[in-house]
């Protein structure tokens, strides 16, 4: 706390009201201040403006009433001039300013001389008739410099039996002071403006209160701190913030939501669903749904959402979700399920071989030898007719060895897995062999899964290299409904009942995966039953490798 003394009065008086002035509350008094000022000055101008105008018009009159009645005065028609006129009509003129209450009334020349006057210092001295019209013959009221004062005129003409001009009869009164036209309005106008003065400083003060307590008592300048504070720090977090009001309306779209969603700074004002976001990703944002945390695969990325009711004041204002790019956690996720994949497959062989070891042995301990050399020799031969078939159509060691491995699988579970007659596929770079991998992997494995139990439980696949990688997966489960076309890949739903939580990653990845190379992947239904699933990418993915080659 600052220490007042007399010393340091005026400073502490000083950064006292620099503080004020600097708050919002004081600002806002101020302000308010001026425009009750402004207004009080407007009125003044107003009453000062018709008060001038009604002392023209009504004092304009009496002017003209006082020199006619001057001007008709016998007297003053007989003795205008006398050489002794100033002192024998000094009398009339004194009774015209008497009656009317003016500052002079004088009685002149034709052309302007001063004959008899209520001041007698200006007897003799000329006056400028101007726009006057009386040495015309005809009366005039209006404004004119007397003495250097802006006076109101009135002038009357004394006309001889014959009508000729004789003099003119002149009165003439000063306009009032600005202070006295406000004091002429009345008490009641300097009551009224002093009120309204009063009413409005009392109601500035309060407003100024009442915007403070909503204001959490922050100043102008520490709510633009916060404000930009709060968007430096929601468009600096890695995290995608998207904020949607009530009426689904996009209220906040920080940098990295952006860059994750594929839209612009533009998009905030606007519609969540009129911004071109993927459906699955707009159904969510508009969905109900909150504190759960959902994976979407839109067409380049898979994101893992969470969504949450915004609140204030005990309200719900609309909804705030945080998103992250999970597609390298899907990526390594897919990798994952290949490795899953290769081990389950050579844990079906491993348990193929020790059912024909556990035949071949105990054939060995009943002594059929010659048993023993047939079985051999068909598990041979069905060993080389699949590598011959696989291997004569498929170059790809990679893709080769998937397609084998997948054979003994698939018919562990009960289930043909048949390569198509006309397949055809050249050496691939390791790069594409990879992708090439993981999306026949996901989509023999998805392909499979649903033919179990099927009457007859067939998958054919169909590879074809010479216009682009197409590979087609059919197979002789129940098919895709075409509601679900879309949201399969989206959200890797599954046709299976049993499936956990009836959601996956695999054909989300596919779809992924297909884009990351430009291509497209569709689903419909096979000619023989069940769903087709067909993935098309360009003809550079095969100029590649051959440019690899």
């Amino acid at each position: 706390m600052i220490q007042v003394t007399n010393e340091n009065a005026k400073e502490v008086l000083v950064i006292k009201y620099m503080a004020w002035s600097r708050s919002l509350g004081g600002q806002f008094l101020v302000f308010q201040l001026l425009v009750v000022v402004v207004v009080l000055f407007a009125v003044a101008a107003v009453s000062v403006t018709q008060s001038t105008s009604e002392f023209r018009e009504v004092r304009g009159q009496r002017m003209i009433a006082v020199a006619e009645n001057m001007a008709s005065t016998p007297v003053v028609r007989d003795r205008f001039a006398d050489p002794f006129a100033a002192k024998v009509l000094a009398p009339e003129v004194d009774r015209g300013v008497a009656l009317s209450g003016a500052d002079l009334a004088e009685i002149l020349d034709p052309n302007g001389t001063i004959r008899v006057s209520s001041d007698p210092s200006r007897a003799g001295s000329r006056m400028d008739l101007g726009p006057s019209r009386a040495d015309e013959g005809r009366a005039w009221f209006g404004d004119d410099d007397v003495d250097g004062v802006h006076s109101l005129v009135g002038q009357v003409p004394i006309l001889s039996i014959d009508g000729d001009v004789l003099a003119v009869a002149s009165v003439s009164e000063g306009y009032p002071s600005v202070w006295e036209l406000l004091s002429g309005a009345g008490e009641r106008l300097l009551f009224y403006l002093g009120l309204g003065a009063a009413l409005g400083l009392l109601a500035s003060w309060l407003l100024s209160r009442r915007i403070k307590r909503h204001t959490r008592g922050l100043e102008v300048a520490e709510i633009a701190g916060l404000a930009d504070h709060r968007e430096a720090l929601l468009h600096s977090i890695r995290e995608g913030v998207v904020a949607v009001n009530n009426e689904g309306d996009v209220t906040l779209l920080n940098d990295s939501a952006q860059e994750l969603l594929g839209v612009g700074g533009d998009a905030v004002g606007r519609r969540v669903d009129s911004i071109g976001l993927d459906p699955a990703v707009v159904e969510f944002l508009l969905s109900g749904d909150d504190g759960r945390d959902v994976v979407i695969a839109t067409r380049t990325k898979v994101l893992a959402l969470n969504r949450r009711s915004a609140t204030s004041q005990g309200k719900v204002i609309g909804t705030v979700t945080t998103m992250r790019d999970s597609t390298e956690l899907a990526a390594l996720q897919g990798q994952l399920s290949s490795h899953k994949s290769v081990t389950d497959t050579l844990r079906a062989q491993t348990h193929e071989f020790a059912n024909q070891l556990h035949t071949i042995s105990g054939l060995v301990q009943l002594g059929e030898y010659d048993s023993v050399r047939d079985l051999v020799g068909t598990l041979t031969r069905r060993r080389a007719e699949i590598n011959d078939t696989v291997t004569s159509r498929i170059s790809d060691p990679a893709v080769a060895a998937l397609l084998i491995a997948k054979t003994s699988l698939a018919a562990e579970s009960g289930v043909s897995l048949q390569l198509a007659p006309e397949s055809h596929l050249a050496a691939l770079t390791p790069a594409v062999a990879t992708d090439a991998i993981t999306l026949l992997g996901n989509l023999i494995d998805n392909a499979v899964d649903v033919s179990v139990g099927a009457e007859p439980a067939r998958v054919t696949v169909h590879i074809d290299d010479r216009d682009g990688l197409t590979i087609s997966v059919a197979d002789s489960g129940p098919g895709v409904p075409e509601h679900l076309r879309e949201e399969i890949f989206a959200r890797g739903v599954t046709s299976k009942p049993d499936a956990p939580g009836g959601r996956g990653i695999g054909l989300a990845l596919v779809r992924l995966v297909t884009a990351q190379h430009g291509g497209a992947v569709e689903v419909s239904d096979a000619a023989t039953g069940g769903a087709l699933f067909v993935v098309r990418l360009p003809e550079t993915v095969t100029a590649r490798q051959a440019a690899h080659a």
